[in-house]
């Protein structure tokens, strides 16, 4: 198949890369959209490995992921942990999506930079040294690990597509940042994103439907100050201010420097790893109910059985939770804190929900050995568009 790199600048100077196709077959009925997200962990220790490790078919974790994807065929998929690489895209799609028993085309792909790993120049940790994987705008041990990745089956229109990852956590309504943890100078060039937010818009049909993805940071790995507690719950927060109209959205602010959140009749899907459970772990109190109870957001709950056994097998800290472990999404199970629901799927009324799920087979399930693809599971809602 051959495709075509369309790159966009930012405001950072980085490049924006967007990777359409033309489809070989015509996509799935207009009316009809399957839309998922799945934390794959498909991150390696150095730049250019992914690439490297997708350049040609045989890596067994990227095979597994792959796998997954064919089994639940979802038309739109977030992938959370994916290495920023446009060289990696292609060789994922070509390589390990399009081969196998039951291969999938996603024409169209969105991937951009994130902040994870770029040098902030100073000692956010306050460790009494400047640099390493704690000292990034985010987390990460080179500039784009831990990545995200859009992939479609439906076009993806790129000039309407917004990027937030330089938007400043102290510009941000209503944030929490740790009182004196950091300096003036910091907070000048902290960024609320540790990856970054997108919205990117996918035409399905006449419609348009807001893919806001994001993976806030782990609400641990800190001190008493809660930095990264209080970053991952006001990184939710961003998505509540992006779709609710009003003064808070006003204040958001994209890489192109316009203003503003998504207008107020538009819909949209909310998606991704975002580190929070409702009940359980280590959040920030109430961060995921943010996003849950956000203006027209409606909570499809996917569920699965090999939820409810995985956290009845491993005991521990799942025998102590207050959720339901048929909505857990990611095996957190040794030693803390267990099993938690992390990844959602969130559409926005009119938006009509038709099924949802969890891809997490029960032992005596033969495609179970796929749970070990990623400590995540893939997250899938079906909708009809109105």
């Amino acid at each position: 198949m051959t495709r075509r790199t369309v790159t966009v600048a930012v405001l950072v100077g980085l490049a924006l890369s967007v990777l359409p196709a033309a489809p070989a077959v015509a996509g799935p009925p207009a009316a009809e959209l399957r839309i998922a997200t799945f934390n794959a962990s498909l991150n390696r220790a150095a730049a250019g490995e992914l690439a490297a490790d997708l350049s040609a078919p045989g890596d067994p974790q990227a095979a597994a992921v792959a796998e997954v994807i064919q089994q639940v065929r979802p038309h739109v998929l977030l992938i959370n942990e994916f290495d920023y690489d446009p060289a990696a895209v292609d060789g994922f799609r070509d390589n390990y999506l399009e081969l196998g028993a039951d291969p999938i085309d996603y024409p169209y792909s969105f991937i951009a930079p994130s902040n994870t790993g770029v040098p902030s120049g100073f000692d956010l940790n306050d460790d009494g040294t400047v640099g390493g994987p704690d000292d990034g705008l985010g987390f990460g041990f080179f500039p784009g690990q831990f990545g995200m990745l859009v992939l479609s089956r439906f076009p993806i229109d790129t000039g309407a597509a917004r990027t937030f990852q330089d938007f400043r956590w102290a510009d941000l309504p209503g944030n929490r940042i740790p009182a004196g943890f950091f300096t003036p100078e910091e907070l000048a060039v902290l960024p609320l994103s540790s990856k970054s937010h997108w919205d990117v818009p996918v035409r399905v049909g006449k419609r348009t439907v807001h893919v806001l993805a994001s993976h806030p940071t782990p609400p641990t790995f800190d001190g008493p100050e809660d930095r990264n507690g209080r970053r991952n719950a006001d990184e939710i927060l961003f998505w509540r201010h992006y779709v609710q109209p009003g003064q808070a959205s006003r204040a958001l602010y994209d890489d192109d420097g316009e203003r503003g959140g998504l207008g107020g009749g538009e819909r949209f899907v909310i998606m991704g790893d975002q580190n929070a459970d409702p009940f359980d772990g280590d959040s920030f109190p109430g961060a995921a109910q943010q996003i849950l109870t956000a203006q027209r957001v409606i909570d499809p709950m996917p569920g699965s059985d090999g939820g409810v056994e995985a956290a009845q097998v491993q005991g521990g800290p799942n025998l102590a939770h207050s959720g339901d472990p048929r909505l857990d999404t990611a095996d957190f199970s040794e030693p803390v804190p267990g099993n938690l629901r992390v990844d959602y799927v969130l559409p926005s009324r009119p938006l009509q929900v038709r099924g949802a799920g969890v891809y997490w087979p029960t032992a005596q399930d033969p495609l179970a050995r796929l749970n070990d693809a990623s400590d995540h599971h893939l997250t899938w809602v079906d909708l009809r568009l109105r």
